[in-house]
């Protein structure tokens, strides 16, 4: 089992005829089983022709229509990455993932409003995507660092997911799934939702929750782990020396009033009974010695 994604998933690149597009659905193919998963491609101007024989289609709706997709992943820039987002929300696709840096938080924001009450999951933007190891990946991960195992990664900064892979996987615990939720300010799945998910699922044993300075979304988990979590967490944010006021990474890296830095963000992870580490290259033996 995994949550989000599977060797069954059938996937739809939205700009796949840019070179950043290509690059990485060429590399998500050559992953695991992703012959199979990546079915279809989108661009207007393009319709009836093919990459590398992915075919491409004219909408998000008649790729899934033609296809049976449920989920896409944009690689579109910025400028239009927001409507991208839309079209596959309209389309109805159970998940959409924005690789998409950059995107104007104006744009996010109008998206964000559209998306209420419908079915669609976001994640991103700003991400480098989610990852089932040894079955599929769709994002910019580098594949060859994953492994299945039972432990589920969840972060905001995409270098430190992969820090956190790769400690897992020398260390042979693998992972369940591996989730990069992006640190913009606007985006859409946050850590408390992948908890979630993590926590109800049997093939997740602990997760590895990684933050970074600036609004409260890990202490929101964190409270909800205290209550409801019936997993070992191991809790890391990034930032620690980031001077106040200061980005650090993110466009939703910023502290504001005093609230959010690093400090906080940990002593309320640990009051939850997350155990954190302030060093990040120690992620994976605290992980090990909490099982």
């Amino acid at each position: 089992m995994s949550i989000l994604i599977n060797a069954n998933t059938k996937v739809i690149t939205q700009g796949i005829t840019g070179k950043t597009g290509q690059f990485h659905t060429r590399m998500s193919r050559e992953y695991a089983n992703g012959k199979n998963c990546f079915v279809a491609g989108v661009n207007p101007k393009k319709a009836g022709e093919d990459f590398e024989g992915i075919p491409i289609f004219g909408t998000v709706k008649d790729a899934k229509e033609k296809t049976g997709a449920t989920v896409s992943v944009i690689y579109v820039p910025p400028p239009f990455a927001a409507a991208a987002i839309d079209e596959a929300v309209d389309a109805g696709l159970d998940l959409v993932i924005c690789i998409t840096e950059g995107i104007p938080v104006r744009d996010m924001v109008k998206t964000r409003a559209r998306m209420k009450g419908r079915k669609t999951i976001l994640l991103g933007p700003n991400c480098p995507g989610t990852i089932t190891p040894e079955e599929i990946k769709i994002g910019i991960m580098p594949g060859h660092i994953h492994r299945k195992g039972k432990i589920g990664i969840v972060s905001r900064s995409g270098t430190l997911t992969y820090e956190a892979v790769n400690q897992v996987t020398v260390l042979g615990l693998g992972q369940s799934s591996a989730v990069g939720i992006g640190g913009d300010p606007v985006n859409g799945l946050k850590h408390i939702d992948v908890m979630k998910m993590f926590n109800d699922d049997p093939e997740t044993d602990a997760v590895i929750m990684i933050g970074e300075i600036g609004g409260n979304d890990e202490e929101t988990a964190a409270r909800w782990v205290k209550e409801h979590m019936k997993k070992p967490v191991v809790g890391f944010i990034a930032g620690l020396t980031a001077p106040p006021g200061k980005r650090m990474g993110h466009a939703g890296a910023i502290i504001s009033g005093g609230k959010g830095t690093a400090q906080e963000k940990l002593s309320v992870m640990e009051a939850c009974g997350i155990k954190v580490t302030r060093n990040p290259a120690e992620m994976g033996k605290l992980l090990k010695s909490v099982l």
